[in-house]
């Protein structure tokens, strides 16, 4: 067993006292579009239909979770021209789906992806306020950028937005809409202006005061521009980070960033995503992991997968075989995805190392180099390993991501937090009710206070660029 001290205590409620060790943090992801979800289960069920959102959110309340996370797509993904129907096909409105789980809900926190790029700050900043007021302080805003043409299309602006200034106007709009959370609450009743590079507005926003003072906003960028967009913007980053040893780094340097910023490491959670994968013994859990990784990644959604990469058709290649013996394209074929891979040459020269040295058929590479299942074993094992990982600082929290919809979280929250209270790391009652208490942040301070540590953050940056310059020109 872990040693579960208190010397790395977060300063959030459930773990500030003294003696205590670091608490675990879970929430629940409802997949949107993905390579997660098992179709072919008999258990798998609807992605449109209210019931699978109130059951998974419903399950998650009931484990403790701080929030229910909703992505968000504006256009259905494409493959070689034709909509992807390994994916799920249909985005319902998330703003409309947190409202309704709003009142089918009474403490769990309700988090939603909305894109800075095709929407307008103050219809954003309504909408939140909304779920906010709707139920008392639990909203949450995932902020992404879109910055392709393909998704523009579908608002007749195509690609109006330069690649570089997606943050620029994303932390812009943030700016704005917490000027507008901020007028609620305010002397003026609502009275606001704006004008920036990107917005020239003014006006009376509706909303009264908010329950939770602003929502809570995710971020979930991991370039350099976006880690200091999330210090300098955000309250939670969401990171593909799944794995303690990736984690740790990322959470240090990250947390690191925070002070130019006059932040404290307890102002910024960090949530990866995970899956986690149970068996009655270790063995079994690990059977159970390769059967779901096979269902999960398909012979169809092998080729797919290796189509992204080598930007070709590679139908008439056997996923059971080897890798394609064929260069990558370089255009691509698949439209309204985010393209993590950026040197598809040296990937797939990489991958062919690993699949000579593992003897690995096509599909195993691809099961091998996409698998998400974080945590695998016996309940009681993935409690332990959760809470390492916390203790340790490889993230605040997890975000759980099932491969069966809506019932895949039944399981850990029957079997999991049961052996995490047990610990003495899970709470047994949500302490507060606003998601921003529940999560361990401090309270949301104003869009002025935001935008002056920001600039002083950046100023100070330049200051010592220019002063490094100075220096090596004098050398």
């Amino acid at each position: 067993m872990p040693d579960l001290d208190s010397s790395h205590t977060n300063g959030s409620p459930d773990s500030s006292i003294p003696g205590q060790p670091r608490q675990v943090h879970l929430a629940a992801h409802f997949p949107g579009v993905n390579n997660t979800t098992v179709w072919s289960d008999p258990a798998s069920g609807s992605h449109v239909e209210f019931d699978s959102f109130a059951h998974l959110a419903k399950t998650a309340e009931a484990g403790l979770f701080d929030f229910f996370f909703l992505a968000e797509g504006l256009r259905l993904r494409e493959h070689q021209g034709k909509i992807f129907d390994l994916d799920v096909v249909g985005r319902p409105n998330t703003t409309v789906v947190l409202s309704a789980l709003a009142a089918v809900t009474k403490r769990i926190g309700l988090a939603g992806t909305l894109s800075a790029t095709y929407n307008e700050p103050f219809d954003i900043a309504r909408r939140l306020a909304t779920i906010d007021q709707l139920s008392n302080g639990r909203a949450a805003w995932n902020v992404v950028t879109t910055s392709d043409a393909f998704t523009g299309e579908n608002f007749r602006r195509g690609g109006y937005l330069d690649y570089a200034d997606r943050y620029r106007r994303a932390e812009d709009f943030i700016d704005v809409a917490r000027q507008l959370w901020d007028t609620a609450a305010g002397a003026d009743a609502g009275m606001f202006g704006h004008t920036s590079d990107f917005f020239d507005i003014a006006g009376r926003f509706p909303a009264g005061a908010l329950p939770g003072g602003h929502p809570v906003v995710f971020q979930a960028g991991d370039s350099d521009s976006g880690r200091d967009f999330a210090v300098g913007s955000a309250d939670v980053v969401f990171t593909r980070h799944s794995d303690p040893a990736s984690g740790r780094k990322f959470y240090a340097d990250v947390k690191s960033r925070l002070t130019r910023y006059g932040r404290t490491e307890d102002s910024l959670k960090i949530y990866p995503g995970v899956s986690i994968i149970l068996g009655d013994t270790p063995a079994e859990a690990i059977e159970h992991s390769r059967e779901v990784a096979f269902q999960q990644i398909s012979e169809a959604g092998t080729i797919a997968f290796l189509e992204r990469v080598w930007d070709r058709d590679l139908s008439a290649f056997d996923p059971n075989g080897p890798l394609p013996d064929v260069p990558p394209a370089g255009e691509s074929i698949s439209q309204g995805r985010v393209k993590h891979i950026k040197n598809a040459e040296a990937t797939i020269a990489a991958w062919r190392e690993i699949a000579a040295a593992e003897n690995l058929s096509a599909r195993e590479l691809v099961i091998r180099v996409s698998n998400r299942h974080s945590f695998v074993g016996t309940p009681h094992q993935v409690a332990l390993d959760l809470a390492e990982a916390v203790r340790t600082k490889a993230a605040d929290g997890y975000i759980l991501v099932p491969h069966l919809t809506p019932g895949g979280l039944d399981e850990v929250v029957a079997k999991v937090v049961p052996e995490l209270q047990e610990l003495g790391v899970y709470r047994t009652e949500y302490p507060y009710g606003s998601l921003r208490e529940n999560i361990g942040l401090p309270a949301a301070r104003n869009a002025v206070d935001w935008a002056v540590a920001r600039n002083e953050a950046r100023g100070a940056a330049e200051d010592h660029d220019s002063h490094d310059r100075e220096l090596k020109e004098v050398g």
